[in-house]
């Protein structure tokens, strides 16, 4: 197939460090270069991609002191229509923000919502635009939108070599993220100070968080037994998420999915996460990692962590969570699309020819599969 995906232009892809979207925009691009498929990649000019690659814009925009950064989204949409009628399908992931134009030129689409969707102010939007085929990354990230046009649910996927095994768990517990008041980094320097186990924090601060984080984090960084590393990247994930007792993910958010969870269980390490949005999704319960309510829930589970099976969190991420099943699935959606738009330019036709009597009943059009 001729596929597009259209990544948002904040990060490049894949990203340095951190960038959840950007980071599956990019496994899903290479599996399916890989696979034999004729791949364009819209994305930020230090991209690094064997797909044919068209850039709006030279470097990811949080790397430029840009002040108007819809300005080059807005360019980006420009160079996507214009060259429209070269893909049969166009995955964006850049939310609505090309569902106007989607809507007038009758494009094969399909939108994968990596977000927060329990925001009042896309009610409105996704209904009027509620034809617009959209994908979920897990099936608790729709609830706020159930009546959307839901083609799927993917959750997400790791190449299989990115990350290596660790079979012996370490003396640390890891936090990797976002500190943000959402992902409540302060419940996991509670459990540790708790538990009386070193942490280690590998996480970015947004400039929208910065505020928070001096004032509400930063304090309680001082701690012996709190090690703040900043922002890591894939070469540094491995070693920080492998050699680490057990993960600690204590949200505090209706999450989409949560790819730090699945990057953990590659390396071995289990999980202990609060029970909100994606997690029941993601974790198996004593399999691999603990779902808890509350802190004194997580304290008692951290002290479990140690009777599972690290080579079973590997063998439950090679089993659902891989990039060649998360890709098998978008081919399907995609070649859904294309089927279903070819039904709908050949209706005028069918019609006749089943007036004319030369087809009948049960008679279906042929699948498009190039």
């Amino acid at each position: 197939m001729k596929i597009a995906h259209v990544a948002p232009l904040y990060e490049s892809v894949p990203p340095r460090l951190y960038g959840g979207t950007e980071r599956i925009v990019s496994f899903l691009t290479e599996e399916l270069v890989a696979q034999g498929h004729e791949v364009t990649l819209f994305a930020s000019g230090d991209s690094l991609t064997r797909a044919r690659l068209i850039a709006p814009c030279p470097r990811a925009l949080r790397l430029e002191s840009s002040i108007d950064m819809m300005a080059h989204h807005i360019l980006l949409l420009e160079k996507v229509f214009g060259m429209s009628a070269e893909f049969d399908v166009i995955h964006f992931h850049i939310d609505y923000l090309h569902y106007p134009l989607s809507r007038r030129l009758g494009i094969v689409n399909l939108t994968t919502l990596h977000g927060r969707l329990d925001i009042p102010d896309l009610v409105p939007l996704y209904r009027e635009f509620r034809e617009m085929p959209v994908v979920s990354i897990s099936d608790a990230q729709r609830l706020p939108l159930l009546w959307a046009n839901w083609q799927g649910t993917v959750h997400h996927g790791l190449p299989e070599h990115l990350y290596r095994f660790h079979g012996e768990p370490g003396q640390y517990l890891a936090f990797l993220g976002r500190i943000s008041p959402e992902k409540r980094v302060d419940r996991a320097i509670e459990i540790a100070r708790e538990c009386g186990i070193p942490l280690k924090i590998a996480a970015k601060v947004d400039k929208v968080d910065q505020e928070y984080f001096d004032t509400s984090i930063r304090h309680l960084l001082s701690d012996p037994l709190i090690e703040y590393l900043g922002e890591i990247g894939d070469r540094e994930k491995e070693s920080f998420l492998g050699n680490a007792l057990g993960l600690l993910f204590p949200i505090d958010w209706p999450e989409p999915f949560g790819l730090v969870m699945i990057e953990s269980l590659a390396c071995g390490t289990p999980v202990i996460a609060y029970r909100r949005g994606s997690v029941p999704e993601v974790l198996e319960e004593g399999v691999t990692g603990f779902m808890v309510h509350d802190q004194a829930e997580a304290i008692k589970a951290v002290k479990s962590l140690e009777s599972l099976s690290r080579r079973r969190c590997r063998e439950a991420f090679e089993q659902r969570f891989s990039a060649t099943r998360m890709v098998r699935e978008y081919l399907r959606l995609y070649e859904e699309q294309v089927h279903a738009e070819d039904v709908r330019r050949a209706g005028p036709t069918l019609r006749r020819l089943y007036e004319e009597g030369e087809i009948h009943d049960g008679d279906r059009p042929e699948r498009r599969t190039e």
